[in-house]
């Protein structure tokens, strides 16, 4: 900016630094006296005010912000030109800077700060579009579910973009999923048979192609499905851009600005392109993850372990934690196959594979429906384990399983399991008496090597008495005061033993309580029980007031 001297210096006599005179300034200055009348005007003046000539009213040749600003300055009890003031005339924004001169007068200096007023517009405008993009991908992202993530998508676009927004997602079937929002309103969903050709641009937006420019949509042949209700009076500016997925078109946005409201312009227009690119993004992610989890919930009805229940009077009751609290299924599993008549066997199986996660629940799967297939080889364990071995080595998946089978056949008061071991922890049975014994059974784990060899054990159960089949992540899970202790195969006969002559599920409750207090919070293997409990009689008596007690007939 162009420097003067002191105040005190007559304004018609002032000169600028180098001894040229103010008139002569290539800034605009003017001089006005107390009265508001033009003294003198300097060449660059004129041409802005061309009616500011010596002897004209202020207010009527220079803009009413001028005038007022001259008019405080000057009048009595004034305290004279102080700050400079800014105003807008014709497309340009002045700045003008007041000294003081002789008897009253006062020349103005005004300088164009049209540029800079224009790029502090634009650094705030871009500030404000930049925290209203982060504040979308926040919220636009907040949520997986489809339906949600729409709502914020039309709601945000309505209250920031437009007067009202409607998205319309592929279609599902022959039926396009909507949903609409008028600024202030609630947002509405809707399903029709819509024809995207009738909205100019529509079409192409939902396979993904660039938007048509604004201009070449005429907004009175907008169909009424395209106008969300609510949004009063005609509209005046449409916009129509394509959300961009993963790999497919998320679906498509369309903006709408009443016929009072600003049309859309080339830089709005670009700017909704990017919050649709955010949106689309969002909803694809939303799409993908309904998609999977749809998957995942129909994968989960084979790997997850069955409910069991009884069979011809012999209860069966299983329990399952996965190692990982956020996952269903892991290397642990169990089924029941329940025998068509009392007098054939009920069969049931304990595993546990190599491993974690769904890794290790894909092989389960795989495991159990081999085994369901053997079925009819049950009557001979070791013929069962060693077609399932030949199954497993085979398999491209280089695990293991370890397993333990029980084929249970009541006999009047008596109940007969066969139990035979592949590399797993022996089951362990316990009498009435409260005393725990340890079936003798063992055998080679499978799907490791070629050939496996296994021994049955057949183990008689009296009224109440439990047979436990159980994985090893229940003895090697960690615990204790100081998180390294194991639960232990004593710890969990004990446990056992106290559970005499109780249900099949309370021992499977009991256990399962014990083995998450020992290990807390603390990493742990997955962990499975099967508890086979014998039909006990119609009342317990103690022994000798010590021992848990007995059923009897």
């Amino acid at each position: 900016m162009t420097t003067f001297e002191g105040s005190s210096r007559r304004s018609r006599g002032l000169v600028l630094h180098g001894g040229a005179s103010w008139t002569q300034a290539p800034y605009p200055a003017l001089v006005a006296d107390r009265a508001g009348g033009v003294v003198e005007v300097n060449a660059a003046a004129a041409a802005l005010f061309p009616g500011a000539l010596s002897g004209a009213r202020l207010e009527e040749v220079v803009p009413a912000w001028l005038a007022d600003a001259h008019r405080r300055a000057t009048e009595d009890g004034g305290t004279g030109p102080t700050a400079a003031v800014r105003g807008r005339h014709q497309e340009l924004t002045l700045e003008a800077h007041p000294a003081a001169g002789d008897n009253g007068d006062v020349v103005w200096w005004l300088v164009d700060d049209t540029d800079r007023v224009v790029a502090e517009t634009a650094l705030h405008d871009e500030r404000e579009r930049t925290a209203f993009l982060a504040d979308a991908s926040t919220r636009l992202l907040a949520s997986l579910n489809v339906d949600r993530c729409m709502e914020v998508a039309v709601r945000m676009a309505a209250e920031h973009l437009a007067d009202a927004a409607l998205l319309v997602a592929p279609a599902a079937g022959k039926r396009h999923p909507m949903a609409a929002s008028v600024r202030g309103s609630s947002v509405v969903h809707t399903t029709g048979r819509i024809d995207p050709s009738a909205v100019p641009g529509l079409s192409e937006a939902l396979q993904g192609f660039p938007p048509v420019p604004s201009r070449w949509i005429d907004p009175s042949a907008l169909p009424d499905w395209a106008v969300p209700e609510g949004l009063d009076g005609p509209v005046g500016s449409v916009v129509v851009t394509p959300l961009p997925g993963h790999g497919v078109p998320a679906g498509a946005l369309i903006l709408l600005r009443r016929g009072e409201t600003p049309a859309f312009d080339a830089s709005e227009e670009v700017f909704a392109r990017v919050f649709a690119a955010r949106a689309g993004v969002a909803l694809s992610a939303a799409r993908l993850y309904t998609e999977q989890t749809s998957i995942t919930a129909t994968l989960m009805v084979e790997l997850l372990p069955p409910k069991l229940r009884q069979v011809h009077g012999v209860e069966f009751a299983g329990g399952y934690r996965a190692s990982r609290d956020t996952e269903r299924v892991g290397g642990d599993f169990y089924d029941v196959h329940p025998s068509t008549s009392p007098d054939q066997e009920t069969f049931a199986v304990l595993g546990d594979v190599c491993g974690k996660g769904l890794a290790a629940a894909v092989l389960t799967g795989k495991i159990r429906n081999t085994l369901q297939a053997l079925l009819p080889l049950a009557d001979d364990h070791e013929n069962l384990l060693r077609r399932l071995n030949g199954a497993l080595i085979n398999n491209r998946h280089a695990r293991y399983a370890t397993l333990v089978l029980a084929s249970v056949r009541r006999e009047g008061r008596t109940t007969r399991l066969r139990l035979t071991s592949a590399g797993h922890p022996r089951p362990l049975i316990v009498r009435h008496t409260g005393q725990v014994e340890e079936a003798d059974t063992s055998g080679t784990l499978i799907g490791a090597l070629p050939e496996v060899s296994a021994r049955t054990a057949h183990v008689d159960l009296g009224p109440g008495e439990t047979c436990l089949l159980y994985t090893d992540g229940v003895t090697e899970a960690k615990g204790g005061p100081l998180g390294d202790v194991l639960f232990g195969e004593e710890r969990l006969r004990a446990a056992l033993a106290e559970c005499a002559g109780l249900p099949a599920e309370a021992v499977v409750e009991r256990l399962q309580m014990l083995a998450s207090e020992w290990v807390g919070t603390g990493p742990h293997d997955d962990i499975a029980l099967v508890a086979i409990t014998a039909p006990h009689g119609t009342h317990l008596t103690a022994v000798d007031g010590r021992t848990p007690g007995r059923y009897t007939a």
